[in-house]
């Protein structure tokens, strides 16, 4: 199969740059392609906002994989009554309801369903002026430019003391994650941010008791990082900075890891007022297996007997994408900074016919380059530089 632009990963970014390439007519559908080794695009988003137990996103309503920052709003439809049941404050943030079946509005707006390989991809090899990329299905597509929008969904991050061969030890964030207790138990979360807060309150409302154990103090932020960073306020600086050891730096601290906002916190509150989830400020430093219960041992001498241990706490900070990606960063000699990941230009170029976005396109992007805001940030970037050289075409010609 040849085609002209090659999609890698079918969650928020690809799918929102899918729509965005075809809405500005700079591919044709029948030249565009998805690969993604789920039956449905945006599954692993779906599967892990339904984990969590999410009612409302964490971002506001024109943050969405939509072409018009309003078209969220305007699918809510325009009686005030029916609206306020979609979104809640502050920010009018959508239900993840709302949210999903937008998304699906979109997919189907732009036929993406048609467009969506389901596999998943071994190899990239650059080969003149096209990629040819090898699929684990054994089909080979040859394009002229490939988005490599891949996210650090399949690299969750595990705690030292935490067994990977017990089936009631888990990531909620691990793809191979299936084990979601049905009857009543005892069950640990580990993690402070929004996710753990979120599957505490989840289990709670089951009616499971519920130990949630953080590290650190509540630590109260609306978003992931300061609204500043989506325009000039903190991005001009960001731009002149040239090392990119600072800016992986600045990144760093502009992130608000292991925090939730005030909606969380206030039902959090509210938990532990009222018992349903235990909260321990502490860290675990050893763990028991006995008479198929789990004893957790920690720092300030607590021991807390579980059936199940849930583990929340994100992502691994590494280059996503694997040997994947290794290779062909090895293969095509692509620029790296010394944290690995991409150098690329102002249009996300790593190369003249590969792209990047979500965690890729960082060091170019800033802080918001994994969230939805950073997907739609990636579009615009890529777009313009295309419509750039197409003029620059036109003028030569």
């Amino acid at each position: 199969m040849k085609v002209e632009w090659l999609i890698i990963g079918g969650g928020i970014h690809g799918v929102h740059i899918a729509a965005k390439l075809l809405s500005e007519d700079l591919v044709e559908p029948q030249q565009l392609r998805i690969v993604d080794p789920h039956q449905e695009l945006l599954a692993s988003w779906q599967t892990r906002t339904s984990r969590t137990g999410m009612l409302y996103l964490r971002s506001p309503s024109v943050h969405h994989i939509g072409l018009d920052p309003w078209s969220l709003l305007r699918f809510a439809g325009k009686k005030k009554k029916q609206r306020a049941k979609f979104f809640t404050s502050p920010y009018d943030r959508p239900s993840l309801d709302l949210f999903n079946n937008h998304c699906r509005n979109i997919i189907e707006e732009f036929s993406l369903t048609d467009l969506h390989i389901k596999s998943r991809v071994n190899d990239c090899l650059v080969d003149l002026n096209t990629i040819k990329v090898r699929l684990t299905n054994e089909q080979e597509v040859i394009a002229q430019n490939i988005v490599l929008a891949i996210g650090a969904s399949e690299q969750p991050q595990w705690l030292d003391w935490a067994p990977k061969d017990h089936p009631k030890v888990q990531h909620i964030f691990d793809p191979r994650f299936d084990s979601w207790p049905s009857e009543t138990e005892t069950v640990a979360v580990i993690g402070g941010g929004i996710s753990a807060c979120q599957v505490a309150l989840r289990l709670a409302k089951e009616k499971h008791q519920v130990h949630l154990l953080t590290r650190h103090e509540l630590r109260e932020h609306q978003f992931d990082s300061e609204p500043g960073w989506l325009g000039p306020k903190y991005m001009t600086a960001f731009k002149r900075e040239r090392d990119l050891k600072q800016r992986r730096s600045k990144i760093s601290q502009a992130r608000h890891k292991g925090s939730v906002p005030s909606d969380v916190k206030i039902a959090l509150r509210r938990a532990f007022k009222n018992g349903s989830v235990q909260w321990y400020q502490d860290q675990v430093k050893a763990i028991d297996y006995e008479n198929l219960k789990y004893e957790l041992k920690t720092d300030l001498g607590s021991k807390i007997k579980v059936d199940r241990i849930l583990l929340a706490t994100g992502f691994t900070t590494t280059r996503p994408g694997g040997e994947m990606i290794d290779r062909l960063v090895e293969s095509a000699a692509l620029p790296c900074a010394s944290c690995g990941y991409p150098v690329v230009d102002d249009s996300l170029r790593w190369q003249k016919n590969i792209y990047v976005s979500g965690p890729l396109a960082e060091l170019e992007i800033g802080p918001v380059s994994r969230n939805i805001a950073g997907a739609r940030r990636s579009a615009e970037r890529i777009v313009k530089g295309l419509k750039h050289q197409e003029e620059k075409i036109k003028q030569i010609s």
